[in-house]
């Protein structure tokens, strides 16, 4: 096993990491910015090394920075956690060269699936099903690129390759509105993420967002761990997660779980992953696939049992998997609410010191944060400060243990948007199961 790890990342991810590596023996190095000096995972690692200032292009994003501390602490193996440098292929490829062991996909494999072309091309290649598209970078030939739309068929939606977070997508609902959205989109493309190739794909009206989660070790073996409903979104930015999704048949589940099965090995994919799809009229169409932990993985860890982020440092110290695709079932039913420190209306972010902080507790209730009474929430990073996740028997049995511990959750001293989940956890349309990903933006009267 992995003798002592270096954690490139803060927050309750970062927790996470640091509590299945103690529970394994292995030694902790956190690296954190001034400004997280009082992180709880810095405060409980074996060791912890400052990397820079506050800003993330200065600290946690800071390649240099993050090698130098695995080389002082004499760590063998990084784990970038999610966001930051997760999906970051240069990265992934110093960590190797410079002798450790990147606890995530080689750094090929990561490019390829980065690239949204590229990794749809792999999946049709693969018999995963895709959305109907441009199959390719469309260029500047605009009567090319209306004709590839109106054999689409509108409405259409443009993405740009390299994009993520909701951004670099434009809807279009007309050719004579074609032209100019590709411009913005590339634009935006291009300011966001230094490169501005864009696409085409159908955009479908009222589709849910539903993922497969899958676990592969470095000797070819290959599982997945089910499906995960993520349709609950603002701004393409996940609220509510539950798995499994209500209304897929075990029989779909198994046929579209093993597709993915075969794509990671077709591709030679190792460590944890997610295959995110759209889901409408019963069929599922490939989006992307994000090579790393998710924010969501805890639902799947309540009904199946299988504890993600140490089969990530199985598979990174050479292990083989602990199971086998037979050993895989679902019992019962999860669901997490993403808690982040905002204004409940108007979604704006609201750091400042917590002055009361209570847990909910119970029966399958898991809360998994980083905040403690008397933690100041930095204004520097992403609002989020923890999730709450209830399991239950049944779906109905997990909505009402979610209720209770919402009532029982409390956070003084800064805004945040419990408010929003406890109306959620009431609203008529989510407890009957199955809404579309646009339809938390319609409640909110978000165009």
């Amino acid at each position: 096993m992995l003798e002592k790890i270096v954690i490139a990342n803060r927050g309750e991810i970062a927790l996470r990491i640091l509590r299945a590596c103690r529970e394994m023996g292995i030694k902790t190095v956190a690296v954190h910015s001034e400004a997280d000096r009082d992180l709880k995972h810095v405060r409980l690692a074996d060791e912890s090394v400052c990397i820079g200032p506050a800003p993330s292009t200065e600290s946690y994003l800071n390649i240099p920075a993050v090698i130098s501390a695995a080389e002082v602490t004499d760590a063998v193996a990084i784990h970038p956690g999610y966001g930051f440098l997760s999906e970051n292929a240069s990265f992934a490829e110093i960590v190797e060269k410079s002798g450790f062991i990147f606890i995530g996909p080689r750094a090929e494999t990561i490019e390829m699936m980065g690239d949204k072309v590229s990794a749809i091309k792999a999946m049709k290649e693969a018999g995963v099903p895709c959305v109907p598209g441009s199959d390719g970078i469309i260029d500047d030939d605009m009567e090319r690129n209306k004709r590839i739309a109106r054999e689409i068929g509108y409405p259409i939606i443009i993405k740009a390759t390299a994009g993520g977070g909701g951004r670099g997508m434009r809807v279009v609902h007309s050719e004579a509105a074609l032209a100019n959205a590709i411009s913005l989109t590339r634009n935006e493309a291009r300011s966001a993420f230094g490169n501005g190739d864009v696409y085409l794909e159908k955009f479908l009206e009222k589709p849910r967002h539903v993922e497969i989660q899958v676990l592969a070790d470095t000797h070819g073996n290959v599982i997945h761990l089910c499906e995960r409903d993520c349709s609950t979104q603002r701004r393409n930015q996940k609220v509510i997660e539950e798995a499994p999704a209500p209304g897929i048949s075990s029989e779909l589940r198994a046929e579209i779980g093993q597709r993915c099965v075969e794509a990671c090995k077709r591709i030679g994919y190792r460590s944890a992953g997610t295959f995110e799809f759209l889901f409408q009229d019963n069929e599922f169409y490939f989006i992307e696939m994000n090579t790393r932990v998710q924010v969501e993985h805890p639902v799947t860890e309540m009904i199946t049992g299988v504890d993600i982020v140490k089969e990530q440092l199985r598979i990174a110290a050479g292990e083989k998997l602990n199971y086998e695709q037979k050993d895989i079932s679902v019992w019962g039913h999860a669901v997490e609410c993403r808690i982040n420190a905002e204004d409940p209306e108007t979604f704006m972010p609201s750091p400042g010191t917590i002055t009361l902080y209570h847990p909910p507790g119970g029966p399958g209730i898991r809360m998994d944060t980083h905040i403690y009474q008397g933690y100041k929430v930095p204004p520097y990073y992403d609002s989020m400060i923890g999730k709450l996740i209830a399991h239950g028997e049944t779906r109905e049995a997990a909505l009402a243990r979610m209720r209770n511990a919402l009532s029982e959750l409390v956070i003084e001293g800064i805004k945040t948007n419990i408010p929003l989940h406890m109306e959620m956890m009431d609203d008529l349309a989510f407890c009957e199961g199955g809404i579309d990903i646009h339809y938390l933006e319609k409640k909110l009267g978000i165009d």
